[in-house]
């Protein structure tokens, strides 16, 4: 759908650009700071945190502004819109129970992934992730999955635009090397990343494709680094992962 610039809201384009400035990482700004994100003029910014106050979205102590729960709104009834999220959690809760580990399922969104459903049997990152949470996906077992379904010159696009920061020792940041993984997993079928998103965190990641065979989200279990190696890790796990994948096939249109 092409949307006439005329029928477009400026305001409310810059006020969401705002909000986004805020994120794990940076949770408390001040008015420069969120101008410097959101890439706009101070005065412009000003003007949305103060109206993000007033409403109750964002709470401010004189020199920083936060975002309060209200902001989870937009994001809860976004979720609760969403039909892949009650059509995948009770396969979820099914196959985190038959191998005692959290299990999740997330969408690409520009170079991030967001968590969409999940069914957690213990903590395995020092964040508590949810639905509605973002990692990176140059460096998570989801992302690469779906980078992986994307044509290599879009892949290569998004790697490219955004810095790729190491998380960890063992995160891979040069985008050749990257391609060469996501070359990697669209003829393996699946992800498997050693502790590159966090230190003592391992995951592995299957595509979830619709009725037509196109890839829409991912679903992986994430487990506690130990000794097993990294191939048996694999040999345990893929196999129910790929099994949950296949039945969800036939229902997600």
């Amino acid at each position: 759908m092409v949307v006439k610039q005329a029928d477009m809201m400026g305001g409310l384009a810059k006020g969401l650009r705002v909000v986004e400035a805020f994120t794990a990482d940076t949770p408390r700004l001040s008015i420069t700071e969120a101008a410097r994100i959101a890439g706009l003029d101070r005065a412009t910014t000003r003007r949305c945190l103060l109206t993000l106050t007033e409403h109750g979205y964002c709470a401010y102590d004189g020199k920083f502004f936060t975002v309060t729960p209200r902001v989870l709104r937009l994001g809860t009834g976004c979720l609760a819109s969403m039909p892949l999220p009650r059509i995948v959690q009770p396969w979820l809760d099914r196959l985190s129970e038959e191998i005692g580990q959290s299990t999740s399922v997330a969408i690409l969104d520009g170079d991030e992934i967001v968590y969409v459903a999940r069914a957690a049997q213990r903590k395995v990152m020092s964040i508590a992730l949810m639905p509605g949470s973002r990692l990176p996906a140059y460096c998570t077992s989801m992302g690469r999955v779906m980078l992986a379904a994307l044509a290599e010159d879009e892949a290569r696009a998004r790697l490219e635009s955004h810095s790729l920061a190491p998380r960890t020792s063992q995160t891979l940041t040069d985008v050749d090397v990257i391609m060469a993984e996501l070359a990697q997993v669209r003829e393996s079928g699946f992800a498997a990343v050693d502790q590159e998103v966090e230190h003592g965190l391992r995951s592995i990641a299957v595509p979830l494709r619709n009725a037509r065979g196109a890839v829409i989200a991912a679903l992986n279990t994430g487990l506690a680094a130990s000794s097993m190696p990294m191939e048996e890790i694999v040999r345990t796990y893929l196999p129910p992962l790929k099994e949950v994948g296949r039945e969800l096939r036939a229902v997600l249109s």
